[in-house]
């Protein structure tokens, strides 16, 4: 029989405890007009029919600059920047309601569709979009009067909240009304990150033509905390790139970020899956910015067995580990240190105490294969020598039958059965012949 699992079922196994971890929470998620313009904006618009129906709260916040630009220069009209916002005048609000009220029925228009090529193709699902945001003018600015540019002056959180609860997606655009009637152009990111802020949001989420924040190596980089991210964002200003998508974005984001939104990501619109990737895979595919490291290393409960199990049961099916039942996982739990990335277990080991000679095995030693590159051995290592040097233990040793170079690249050394523990020598199993090693804890 065929054991090996396709990528498929490894794929839907993983997503798994993000399905629960994400129903019901609330996600905003800003989509400038570079997006909507890119041809892989329908299949954005599915993925997110396809959030929605999972249970997700969806607000969609979207933005209209090169559709706004592409009118303007249309008619051989020049609207100018000042610090980054558009100077909207009585012709340019014009063109701009144009613009965002064409956008508004296109992008209701895909989800009237529902989800293609599913059987949930066809099924309704509600958009609602209203005065929820009223907004106020800019004013002037260095002698540069914004005139119909705005600002957000209230968000009626209250009737955003009961709309989501009622199962429809609300979606916002950059055209806001005052208390005196009139309208104003806002910036999508502007009202993307204050509804964030006052609905409590699990997440701001935001597109870019990029795949997320990328490094000067041309690499990804996957968490960023605010400190960081505002000297990525400063980067951008020397360069003169703080408008791009990026930019604009990461403003936003730290300052969701500190007002309490947990995480907000940052991902391609040009990449077809980008968002169900970043959401519901284990090490995602964007870049994070969040408040504290999604990864934690700290010990473990009674609620981290099952997670444990996974990790270490592959193992003590190929003999790598020695098997331990449930049973002898609850009465040891809080011998376990374990990472945790997302609410999952992606790193275990155990640290068992021989107060008499000083001493203290680490055993258990798994690392979850998708994040077997890193250097996660070696923090579990070091947070296991601070628990014994705590415990006033000298010394810490392993018996392994695979691993012998990576312990030994961590300062471990070989050693005999006679310097083990007097009650380890004596359950020490001769069939398994497990090289024993060890290492000081200072």
């Amino acid at each position: 029989m065929n054991t090996r699992k396709t990528p498929l079922v490894k794929g839907f196994r993983q997503s798994a405890p993000y399905l629960n971890a994400h129903v019901g929470k609330t996600m905003v998620i800003m989509v400038g007009g570079e997006a909507i313009a890119d041809p892989n904006f329908a299949n954005i618009v599915s993925d997110i029919a396809l959030l929605h129906s999972l249970g997700i709260h969806i607000v969609m916040v979207y933005g209209a600059r090169p559709q706004i630009s592409a009118l303007l220069q249309q008619q051989h009209y020049t609207s100018p920047y000042h610090k980054g916002i558009r100077i909207t005048d009585e012709h340019s609000l014009e063109i701009a309601k144009q613009a965002a009220g064409q956008l508004q029925l296109d992008i209701t228009a895909r989800f009237s569709m529902g989800l293609n090529n599913t059987p949930m193709a066809g099924s309704q699902i509600n958009v609602i979009s209203g005065n929820f945001i009223i907004a106020q003018p800019l004013g002037i600015d260095e002698g540069v009067d914004f005139c119909h540019s705005g600002k957000i002056r209230r968000i009626n959180s209250t009737a955003i909240t009961s709309q989501l609860e009622q199962g429809s997606i609300v979606l916002l655009g950059p055209i806001a009304s005052s208390v005196t009637g009139e309208c104003f152009n806002l910036t999508s990111e502007e009202i993307a990150t204050q509804v964030a802020i006052r609905l409590g949001a699990d997440k701001l989420i935001g597109f870019c033509s990029e795949q997320g924040v990328i490094d000067n190596n041309n690499d990804i980089i996957s968490e960023l905390l605010p400190h960081e991210a505002e000297l990525t964002l400063q980067q951008l200003i020397d360069n003169d790139e703080q408008q791009s998508g990026t930019g604009r974005f990461l403003r936003g984001a730290i300052a969701a970020c500190r007002a309490g939104v947990p995480r907000s990501h940052l991902l391609s619109y040009k990449q077809d899956g980008a968002l169900i990737q970043e959401l519901f895979s284990l090490d995602g595919i964007g870049t994070q910015i969040v408040m504290s490291s999604a990864e934690k290393i700290r010990r473990a409960d009674i609620n981290d067995i099952g997670g444990i199990l996974d990790l270490i049961q592959p193992l003590e099916t190929e003999g790598i580990l020695v098997r331990r039942s449930r049973e002898q996982l609850e009465r040891e739990i809080t011998l376990f240190t374990v990472i945790e990335l997302d609410s999952l277990i992606i790193g275990c080991a155990a640290l068992y105490p021989y107060p008499e000679e000083k001493m203290a095995e680490m055993a258990c030693v798994a690392i979850h294969p998708d994040f077997r590159d890193g250097d996660r051995g070696v923090l579990l290592l070091n947070k296991l020598c601070q628990q014994a040097r705590e415990s006033d233990l000298d010394n810490i040793f392993v018996l392994t039958t695979r691993s012998l170079h990576w312990f030994r690249e961590q300062g471990f050394y070989e050693c005999d059965i006679e310097q083990l523990p007097l009650v380890k020598k004596d359950l020490y199993n001769y069939q398994r012949r497990s090289k024993i090693l060890i290492t000081p804890t200072n």
